[in-house]
């Protein structure tokens, strides 16, 4: 017969403690942690690739059946920045049901012209909504552009004293880097360069036969700069 084993409390407590780590060791892969918002404004406001429209409204008055200069000077810079960075073909919204639409049904045949040797031109109509303002002709294509993943002046906590849980945690406010993000997305010229590196260009062989002789020669091979020129200061109000 076996003898039983008196059970004390410190024995109910070590047994406790065991039960909780193999307790923890079967559900290890089980626990769900709480998530926090993110402190580094590039997390908060993160720039991204999304696929946009490009526009451009050609303006044409009533009684007027050409495009002023001004505006075809913009037609060809538009038509400049598909070539660049267009996708599809270019789509030419002429008004429908508008007192301007045999005009800029005229101009659309102008635009067209212009835009001709930049890619697939495909004419299409659209209804304006109020007959009293002017109607332009629409020109829209396809691209990617860089964006802001987020939106900014959205102030979820107040900045001034508040609950210990909110001010006392010594973070950046949410909208922080927000418009900074904005201004950066709006300068790069080609959003691919978020992602990854331009391929090299064709290398300076002048240059750099001239600076494999100067190493051949135990010579100095880096550029030496003149900048002892005359300064702006200096040559101003001087005769």
């Amino acid at each position: 017969m076996t003898p039983s084993i008196p059970i004390t409390g410190s024995r109910l407590l070590l047994l406790a403690a065991i039960g909780a780590a193999l307790a923890g060791c079967q559900t290890a892969d089980r626990v769900i942690t709480g998530t926090t918002a993110p402190t580094d404004y590039r997390d908060r406001h993160p720039i991204v690739l999304q696929q946009g429209a490009s526009h451009l409204d050609v303006f044409v008055g009533r009684g007027v059946r050409t495009v002023d200069e001004r505006q075809m000077a913009d037609i060809r810079a538009f038509a400049a920045e598909y070539r660049s960075r267009g996708r599809g073909g270019i789509h030419v919204q002429v008004p429908h049901g508008h007192p301007d639409e045999p005009y800029a049904r005229h101009a659309a045949g102008i635009v067209r012209n212009a835009l001709a040797g930049s890619g697939s031109v495909y004419v299409t109509h659209y209804r304006p909504g109020d007959p009293s303002l002017a109607a332009p002709v629409r020109l829209t294509f396809s691209t990617l552009q860089a964006k802001v993943d987020s939106r900014c002046g959205l102030w979820p906590d107040d900045l001034g004293t508040g609950p210990s849980l909110t001010s006392g945690r010594n973070e950046p406010f949410h909208n922080l880097g927000c418009a900074s993000q904005q201004n950066m997305a709006a300068q790069i010229a080609d959003p691919l360069d978020l992602v990854r590196p331009r391929p090299e260009g064709r290398i300076d062989t002048i240059k750099r036969t001239r600076g494999i002789e100067a190493i051949r020669q135990a010579k100095d091979p880096s550029t030496q700069y003149n900048d002892k020129a005359t300064q702006i200061n200096q040559g101003v109000g001087s005769r």
